[in-house]
């Protein structure tokens, strides 16, 4: 009896993921059958593990945002103009360190912005982050002329640290490693973690327990900004050049992912190792695609498709 209780509890707790994980199993085993060649290699997982963790990153700093049932569409930009605030500090000082501290706090201060629009004007967030996205875009668009800027960094202390290799795994893996760590943790073991989810369950309720929601809500985008700019950090290091088109392409991507991890974009519910596995799931479908010997047209449709199949499972769960 004890023991059925216990699987109960272990399933109630963990069927998110369990469910994500069969998904994630299921679509392996399907690429490995249709190209045993590339999906028996371990250099495709190699590849995964050096490119996923771009989308990864700013996937983590989006369920945060999610679990609040908020929304922000403006990372890719964040992402872009932190990366030229990067190479521009870099250019003057040839400080890689200054460059990282002015990058991460761009980022951080966007999202703080982006915080302080929302929760002391009133605007709706899905129109501050949509118009932030265009403005951002524009901004080091036109600082940049859009001109690329090369950065020699290659030589540098800590180009191994953010794209170099350890124990033969990329470094961008283990950040993302790292930083899935550092959000659960966040987020079910610390108290702004708890005013989080509270906000995300019902703001009123929030409220009168005293909890300073505009701040969490604030703090919040804060770290998603930050997310995003750290994001831009490990693509300027293994790109070694910064280029105007940074983050493009990853909007609907980092979207997917967190949506197929699981967190609930209503609020109030969130799940870190869902997004971890979702980042590799979203992040290997286009290579198992096309090594399947589908053309690239194939890659949104399986995109939405995935999406959808993996939210309806999410959804019958909870009840």
């Amino acid at each position: 009896m004890n023991s059925k209780l216990l699987n109960s509890k272990i399933w109630e707790r963990f069927k998110t993921q369990i469910a994500l994980f069969t998904i994630a199993i299921f679509v392996l085993l399907l690429f490995i059958i249709t190209s045993p060649s590339v999906f028996l290699s371990p250099q495709i997982y190699r590849s995964f593990l050096s490119t996923v963790p771009f989308v990864g990153v700013m996937a983590l700093g989006l369920t945060l945002i999610l679990a609040m049932g908020e929304i922000d569409l403006s990372f890719p930009s964040v992402m872009a103009l932190s990366g030229f605030v990067f190479a521009l500090t870099f250019q003057f000082t040839g400080s890689v360190f200054l460059g990282i501290i002015s990058c991460l706090l761009t980022g951080a201060f966007i999202g703080m912005f982006n915080g302080v629009l929302i929760t002391k004007i009133g605007i709706p967030a899905i129109v501050v982050t949509i118009g932030m996205q265009f403005f951002i875009r524009g901004l080091s668009n036109v600082l940049s002329q859009g001109r690329a800027y090369s950065m020699k960094v290659s030589d540098h202390i800590l180009y191994k640290v953010f794209a170099g290799e350890i124990f033969n795994i990329p470094a961008q893996a283990i950040w993302f490693l790292l930083l899935s760590i550092l959000l659960w943790a966040v987020l079910f073991r610390h108290k702004f973690g708890e005013h989080v989810l509270f906000v995300g369950d019902n703001e009123d309720a929030t409220r009168m327990m005293g909890i300073n929601v505009d701040r969490t809500k604030i703090y919040a985008f804060m770290i998603m900004g930050a997310a995003a700019s750290f994001a831009g950090i490990l693509d300027v290091f293994r790109m070694r050049t910064w280029w105007p088109t940074m983050g493009e392409g990853y909007l609907m991507m980092t979207v997917a992912t967190v949506f197929v991890g699981g967190t609930s974009m209503f609020g109030g519910e969130a799940t870190v190792l869902g997004t971890f596995i979702g980042a590799f799931l979203i992040g290997s479908l286009e290579a198992g695609i096309v090594a399947a010997g589908l053309s690239g047209f194939w890659t949104l449709l399986i995109y939405g498709l995935l999406i959808l199949v993996a939210v309806t499972i999410h959804t019958i769960m909870n009840r």
